[in-house]
């Protein structure tokens, strides 16, 4: 017997209608062309198959046995109303059912899709996806504000955080770790509004990257070389750019014998080494108390005896204390951070040093970060979706106040296509970058023609 509990003890269903589930709404309609008829009686069926629903008794029954009970009653309470719905419509109202009690409700074919990247939901009206990089509206809504609240408060609960008048904004995931955003009114003007950056079962591997064109054969050989020196490793770019992907290609590099300890706001890093340990920051309580930033746990990590550190993103004054790292001793540190360009990335690390109130000089601050970063790779989103690693640059240290650095690989985009796809080529600049020495000495010995001034073309791309 499947059930955790005494069957008879916990009936699944109240026949009599009195169950305690108040506050659950019926089920939204999902396809904007549906007629009046067809909504009238979805929302009849929803609303009576509800009250015979006993919620609270739910947990004690596995899933299969709850999805055969739901079926029977709603074929019952089918064939009860007379209702002119073929075999395909009585089976879409069965999903709906189920989805509303187990997943996101109408978003749960979304989230199941492995073609959609992004989900999108402005206020109950719209809901819109990225699918291959390009941004589509869907046909699917939400019955009202208040039922688009009950799908965030059971993504938020679930991860032990909260949302309310009084924290409107909160970061979350869901149980397969992806990323999830919500702001809710007052700082939302029009309702609920709720992000999803779904997470990839199967992480982008190298070989992916290369067959999206978003790097070169001699750039991944050269990244790779570069992880393998434990140089330390600043990725940079826009929302949505890759910054995360390429970081989880990059830690594939990596020895399995390393100790690797990872910090991050909401986990999504994918290490494949065995020997992780996986941090993740709090938020205050309803009282205020008991948050944990990112700073304290990469103070924290400092004591785990880490051979790794990476912080999956660098938002303020946790950054004083990664540069920190970085020059006593922990090598191989990689983390990313959000900024245009690579000068535009290490401006951004200057401001974040301020956010920690050490009245450190403007110099000071810039030898800081000279001394720490080795190389800096940004990633773009372009225009049609795709993705490309536009360059790898090499900190080379201080020229007076000046953090000086130098190009290795660049993608100089050319045009558009015919068909949208935006078309250019990578090229090395023909510049051998100081830290090959370090490199070699790692045991990392790369062909001096890797940094010949080569071109190759790119029409691809990652989406």
């Amino acid at each position: 017997m499947n059930r955790r509990q005494d069957p008879y003890a916990v009936p699944l269903f109240d026949h009599e209608g009195q169950n305690g589930v108040e506050g659950m709404e019926t089920l939204p309609v999902r396809h904007e062309e549906e007629t009046g008829d067809a909504i009238e009686i979805k929302s009849r069926i929803h609303r009576r198959l509800l009250e015979r629903l006993n919620l609270s008794n739910l947990e004690a029954y596995a899933r299969d046995e709850v999805v055969v009970e739901i079926r029977k009653v709603v074929h019952d309470l089918l064939d009860e109303e007379s209702t002119p719905l073929n075999y395909d419509e009585r089976e879409s109202l069965i999903e709906q059912v189920i989805d509303e009690i187990f997943g996101l409700g109408p978003l749960e074919p979304l989230v199941n899709d492995p073609t959609i990247s992004d989900i999108l939901v402005n206020t109950y009206r719209q809901v819109y996806i990225e699918r291959d990089g390009r941004l589509e509206k869907t046909d699917v809504r939400f019955k009202d504000d208040r039922h688009l609240m009950q799908v965030i408060d059971r993504i938020v609960s679930a991860v032990g955080r909260r949302i309310d008048d009084s924290s409107p904004m909160v970061d979350a995931r869901l149980a397969d770790g992806s990323r999830v955003n919500a702001v809710i009114p007052p700082l939302a003007i029009d309702g609920p509004h709720l992000s999803i950056r779904k997470f990839k079962k199967d992480a982008l591997s190298a070989e992916d990257l290369l067959r999206f064109e978003t790097v070169t054969p001699e750039m991944l050989e050269l990244l790779e070389g570069i992880v393998k020196a434990r140089l330390n490793v600043l990725i940079s770019g826009g929302t949505g750019a890759g910054k995360t992907t390429l970081l989880n290609v990059l830690s594939a590099s990596i020895p399995v014998t390393e100790r690797i300890v990872t910090i991050e706001d909401s986990a999504e890093l994918q290490m494949r080494q065995p020997h992780v340990v996986r941090m993740e920051t709090r938020p205050p309580n309803v009282e205020g108390l008991g948050e944990v930033p990112a700073r304290q746990l990469v103070i924290n990590a400092l004591r785990m005896r880490p051979d790794r550190i990476i912080v999956g993103e660098v938002r303020g004054s946790e950054a004083v204390d990664m540069l920190q790292a970085m020059n006593t001793g922990h090598d191989g540190s990689l983390t990313t951070l959000h900024a245009n360009s690579p000068r535009d990335g290490l401006r951004r690390l200057e401001t974040m040093i301020g956010m920690a109130n050490l009245n450190l000089p403007e110099k000071a601050m810039r030898q800081q970060i000279a001394s720490a970063i080795d190389v800096v790779i940004q990633v773009s989103r372009l225009a049609d979706g795709t993705r490309r690693i536009s360059s790898i640059s090499a900190v080379v240290g201080m020229e007076g106040d000046v953090i000086t650095m130098q190009d290795i690989f660049l993608f100089e985009r050319e045009g558009i296509s015919e068909d949208g796809i935006v078309v250019g080529h990578f090229h090395a600049t023909g510049i051998r970058p100081r830290f090959t020495d370090r490199l070699k000495t790692a045991g990392v010995d790369l062909p001096v023609t890797l940094f010949s001034n080569t071109d190759y073309v790119a029409a691809g791309g990652m989406r």
